[in-house]
């Protein structure tokens, strides 16, 4: 038994307990996962860690969680109610709900796709076992277990997920992924995973959410892979929305061919620790990628938002654009890294983290940075933490405003400027009733004399 299985017992026993019957496809994908997790465990270590040097995971590591075996969901445990409450929907999306890391085909809604278009959006477990559509051979490429612990627990325990296959010239409109974690007594981990496959000149927007109960201790360990090919566009969002005693660790991984676009939208406001480990590589000329990110933090939450762009071919564009929401004595990390590889001429980068600390103890460790090898590029970055402004106060306050209203309405900007940019207006409204709905009473003071 390796040191890394003796650390973890109960990964063990759950990995061993996984039932045989399955595909090869899929046995042989586990097994790769579990051999890099017995080499690098959890990345627990304090020195030596730039990535998670900020981030204490001993939590997640000390916690037993279980893995049950998959059952399907039964009836009245979870309602379509349940759902379109705690969830972002729309009638005319391709809606798949996973309840307890197990796909509900009684709460989904697949739509109309035909069959001679050649997409395929169906749960990873059914075109794994039929080994249909192509994100089944991409599975691992870019999410690489032997680069990550908490990737290689994902691949070790990968049984559902999405799967979404958009061939050349396709459009698969929207599709919806619903991650919804129900309250048990023992606390438990699921290893959702989404693979994308968007072909060339094709188009696809993508939501995934993740939601459960406040008062349940779990681990949510997810895992995304998306693949944009010449001329291909995709949308993607990513809510994390888990419940305020659970764990969350997110790694997406995506790779941009030339003249591909892609945007994705994180939004977070959950979890008692929260990780957005995203990456993107710009390996075809002329690929143009933009990341927004909006954090809300309250009472002791912890988020880490760790975001990479590689460009390593001409005429890229990026935009990396994070805003953050401190209350209490929470936490966020904001690692924004973009690199500009020596043949990439002609990339305009641009990064901005702004932050708006609410309390006196909530503290923002924002840490931008570029790494350019090329000569001829357009580049920049910046970061920013304030309160809210006293001068603007005031000027509200003699307007006849009350406070409580004036601090209500400037967090609430400050947050749209990114909810904003969401382009599916059904998601954009739900964001904004979320977030308008957990800003936090904020007892400003004004100094003597009014300002």
């Amino acid at each position: 038994m390796t040191a890394t299985a003796d650390t973890y017992p109960h990964y063990t026993a759950a990995y061993e307990a996984q039932s045989p019957e399955v595909a090869e496809t899929l046995r042989a994908l586990r097994n790769r996962g579990w051999d890099a997790f017995s080499q690098l465990g959890l990345p627990t270590a304090r020195r030596g860690n730039e990535p998670w040097k900020y981030t204490n995971v001993a939590p997640i590591a000390r916690e037993a969680f279980a893995h049950p075996q998959p059952m399907p969901v039964e009836d009245g445990i979870v309602t379509l109610d349940d759902v379109r409450a705690a969830a972002p929907w729309h009638a005319g999306w391709h809606t798949f709900v996973f309840v307890d890391g197990v796909f509900a085909p009684h709460l989904s809604s697949g739509g109309e796709i035909a069959e001679s278009s050649g997409i395929v959006i169906a749960p990873l477990a059914d075109t794994i076992h039929a080994e249909r559509g192509a994100s089944v051979s991409l599975l691992g490429e870019l999410a690489r277990p032997e680069d990550d612990g908490f990737v290689a627990l994902n691949t070790a325990f990968v049984r559902d997920g999405m799967g979404i296959d958009v061939p050349v010239d396709g459009d698969a409109g929207v599709v919806n992924v619903v991650y919804l974690t129900t309250g048990r007594e023992q606390p438990r981990v699921t290893h959702p995973r989404i693979i994308v496959s968007a072909q060339r000149n094709s188009r696809a927007t993508v939501i995934e959410t993740y939601v459960g109960p406040d008062d349940t201790r779990y681990f949510t360990n997810a895992v995304a892979e998306i693949h944009v090919h010449e001329g291909a566009r995709v949308e993607h969002y990513r809510l994390l929305m888990d419940g305020m005693d659970a764990y969350h660790v997110g790694t997406s991984r995506v790779i941009q061919h030339r003249d591909s676009g892609f945007s994705s939208g994180a939004i977070s406001r959950g979890a008692a620790l929260g990780r957005n480990d995203f990456s993107v590589t710009l390996i075809g000329a002329g690929a143009e990628c933009t990341l927004n990110g909006l954090y809300l933090t309250v009472g002791n939450q912890h988020m880490d938002n760790y975001i990479n762009i590689d460009h390593t071919e001409p005429n890229g564009t990026s935009r990396m654009f994070y805003k953050g929401i401190l209350d209490g004595q929470s936490r966020a990390i904001f690692g924004g890294n973009v690199t500009v590889r020596e043949g990439a001429q002609k990339t305009d980068a641009q990064q901005t983290d702004k932050n708006l600390l609410l309390s006196e103890q909530a503290e923002v460790d924002s840490k931008p940075s570029l790494l350019i090898y090329a000569d001829d590029v357009k580049c920049g970055h910046g970061a920013t933490a304030g309160h809210i402004d006293l001068d603007t106060v005031f000027y509200m306050q003699s307007r006849g405003l009350d406070l409580p209203t004036v601090s209500r309405i400037l967090i609430h900007a400050f947050a749209s400027e990114i909810i904003d940019t969401v382009a599916l207006v059904p998601l954009r409204e739900y964001l904004d009733e979320q977030f308008q709905n957990a800003i936090p009473d904020v007892d400003i003071t004004l100094p003597i004399g009014g300002r």
